[in-house]
């Protein structure tokens, strides 16, 4: 893992890029920055856009449980589910010990784990893929396909992911998102978004029935090479989940901190 540092900069490029996609989705979105926790909550279908992240640095075990409870109300007063997201290098070690246990009893759920990512990888070839062809999303045809691989990836019904992203005029132009097609069908996707001097990877999908075939490296060394060319950045940054990894690596990224998800726990 890297330093401090690093983990820092993992946890805040989350709340710069999760403010412009809650505010995207909906303008009078819940997007606080607290004490100790920012808020990004558009409230809406897909639990992606529903994120609480704790901010403090070197927390320990009184404080974050302190957080903990303080996080749980205000998903408790939202309509649709969401996510905490703690980034586990911003704890000490004894907080870090009693995590688990202190979720648990301020009633949230282990969702899944993820890891935070960053490198200084670009400029880099243009992608390639034998079987691939690649199409910038900017129809709200293409946004839907788009929304629709996240939600097969992920477990998600249609309409959420729909919910999430449909006539998003970011995703459009904005955003530099791309669709991976084998034949003219989307069988992957991935974007980057400019962030406080970095590009943001997010919302990588492959759907089920194409993985392990190198085509979410592939859509995502288009989505880099794309918004490298355009905005000259060099440095990126992403959060992956544990499936995807051991993509990232291949591609320049190095690990810096875990991040574990918790939603409520259900009734």
């Amino acid at each position: 893992m890297k330093g401090l540092s690093e983990s820092i900069e993992s946890m805040e490029q989350l709340t710069v890029v999760w403010r412009t996609m809650v505010l995207d989705r909906d303008t009078d979105a819940d997007v606080r920055d607290l004490s100790g926790i920012a808020v990004r909550w558009a409230d809406c279908r897909f639990p992606f856009w529903n994120c609480l992240t704790f901010t403090d640095v070197g927390a320990d075990a009184g404080l974050t449980e302190r957080r903990l409870g303080q996080a749980v109300d205000i998903m408790r007063s939202k309509k649709h589910p969401g996510f905490l997201w703690i980034f586990e290098e911003l704890l000490d070690e004894q907080a870090r010990m009693a995590l688990a246990g202190a979720a648990e009893r301020a009633g949230l759920a282990y969702a899944f784990p993820g890891i935070g990512m960053a490198g200084d990888l670009l400029p880099f070839p243009a992608p390639a893929h034998p079987d691939l062809t690649f199409a910038r999303v900017t129809t709200d045809e293409q946004l839907q396909a788009y929304a629709d691989l996240n939600s097969y990836a992920y477990g998600f019904p249609l309409e959420d992911g729909r919910d999430g992203l449909a006539g998003s005029p970011l995703w459009k132009s904005g955003a530099h998102a791309y669709l991976a097609l084998r034949d003219d069908v989307p069988v992957a996707c991935a974007a980057t978004v400019q962030a406080a001097g970095r590009l943001f990877v997010v919302l990588v999908a492959t759907h089920p029935q194409w993985q392990r075939r190198g085509y979410g490296e592939a859509v995502t060394r288009k989505a880099l090479y794309e918004g490298a060319r355009a905005t000259g950045l060099t440095r990126a940054t992403l959060h992956a989940t544990e499936a995807g990894a051991p993509v990232y690596p291949r591609i320049g990224f190095k690990p810096n901190t875990p991040i574990h998800f918790y939603t409520l726990k259900t009734p």
